[in-house]
């Protein structure tokens, strides 16, 4: 996020209102930012560990999660989170579980 320097309050106001336009639209699900880059992982013995820390050009800001019908869908709002937020966005499709 060093990259937005003085605009950070400039591209917050941007990145909300493209999330207000989403919940508008019905197809927010969730998001939020990121409060720390290094991960707590919950081994498969039940123990905890910190995480590496991610390459700085691997920084994590938020993430967002929308429900929509395509992926056409899906990557017309990562491009408007995109042009929100200044940087780019990872897109991944989520399986649906059954059982919930």
């Amino acid at each position: 996020m060093d990259h937005l320097g003085d605009v950070l309050v400039e591209v917050g106001e941007a990145a909300h209102r493209v999330l207000r336009e989403a919940k508008a639209a019905g197809v927010w699900v969730t998001g939020g930012g990121i409060m720390r880059q290094q991960a707590l992982i919950a081994d498969v013995d039940g123990s905890m560990r910190r995480g590496e820390f991610p390459e700085q050009k691997a920084v994590l800001g938020g993430f967002s999660i929308v429900e929509v019908d395509d992926l056409d869908q899906a990557m017309m709002w990562a491009s408007r989170f995109a042009a929100a937020c200044r940087c780019a966005q990872e897109v991944r499709l989520i399986m649906d579980d059954p059982e919930v």
